[in-house]
C-alpha cells in the first residue's frame, strides 16, 4: 500500500493549533455524541470506545467527554447527522469530506462555498468515492522492522514506515482488535480510527499542491467537518 497522504502529516500538526482553540474538541464530541447512540458504554460499542480513544489522544477534557455523551440521551438537543460529500481540488484530486450536522441545508453550502472559493468543486455522489476504501487506520510511535512485523502479527493487513513512526492498516471491522493486540504487545498507539484510504494516488506538486494545501485547510476548518481524505500524493 502506498505512503501515508501528506495531507495527514499536515493534518496531525494543524491538530495541534485546532486544539488550542477549542475547534477540535469540538469536532470530536460530534463524534462521540453520534457513536453514544448506539450506547453509552464502550465496552459495548465499539464505535464510541474508537472515538474515545481519539479523544483521549487529543487531551479532550473529561467533561467535554461526558457532556458529548449525554448530548445522545438529551431529546431537547438538535439531532446530529452524520453525511458524506465528494469533491475534488486542484490537479484533479479527489476528497472525501465527512460532516456532523443539525442542519444540512446550512452545512452543504458552506462546504460548496469553501470548494468554489479555493479552487475545488463539489462532486456527484459515487465519482470519487470508488478511489477510495474503508480502512481501520494505526499509528504507533516504535519504527524498525521488529516493529513492523509486531504490527503483522496482531492483524495488520499492511503497514508502512513513516517519519513518525509506523503506520498499520487493518480491515475497518478489525481495527479495535488489532488496536487491543498491539496494546498487548507493549507498543505505543498514538492514533485510532477508521479513515477513507486511497485505492490509488494523484500525484501533485508545485502551485496545485499549494492551492491544495489551501483549500483543504479551509475544508477541515468549517465547524460541521470531521474529517477530510484525499488522494494526493
Amino acid at each position: 500500500m502506498s505512503g501515508h497522504s501528506k495531507w495527514a502529516t499536515t493534518k496531525r500538526q494543524k491538530a495541534v493549533v485546532d486544539a488550542k482553540r477549542g475547534a477540535l474538541f469540538t469536532k470530536i464530541g460530534n463524534q462521540i455524541a453520534i457513536a453514544a447512540r448506539g450506547g453509552t458504554d464502550p465496552a459495548m460499542n465499539p464505535s464510541l470506545a474508537m472515538v474515545l480513544e481519539k479523544a483521549r489522544h487529543a487531551n479532550m477534557p473529561k467533561v467535554n467527554i461526558e457532556r458529548a455523551i449525554a448530548r445522545a440521551a438529551d431529546k431537547s438537543a438538535a439531532a446530529l447527522i452524520e453525511e458524506t460529500y465528494e469533491a475534488y481540488g486542484p490537479g484533479g484530486v479527489g476528497i472525501v469530506i465527512e460532516v456532523a450536522t443539525d442542519n444540512k441545508n446550512r452545512t452543504l453550502p458552506e462546504v460548496r462555498h469553501t470548494l468554489d472559493k479555493n479552487g475545488g468543486r463539489m462532486a456527484d455522489a459515487g465519482s470519487v468515492m470508488f478511489q477510495f476504501t474503508r480502512k481501520g487506520v494505526i499509528e504507533v510511535s516504535e519504527k524498525g522492522e521488529d516493529a513492523l512485523m509486531a504490527a503483522l502479527e496482531a492483524g495488520a493487513e499492511d503497514a508502512t514506515e513513516e517519519d513518525e513512526g509506523i503506520v498499520i492498516y487493518t480491515s475497518a471491522s478489525d481495527l479495535m482488535k488489532v488496536k487491543k493486540a498491539l496494546d498487548e504487545a507493549g507498543m505505543t498507539v498514538t492514533s485510532a480510527e477508521q479513515q477513507y484510504v486511497p485505492t490509488s494516488y494523484v500525484p501533485i506538486e508545485g502551485e496545485n499542491a499549494e492551492k491544495l494545501e489551501k483549500l483543504l485547510e479551509a475544508v477541515d476548518d468549517l465547524d460541521d467537518v470531521t474529517n477530510v481524505y484525499t488522494n494526493a500524493e
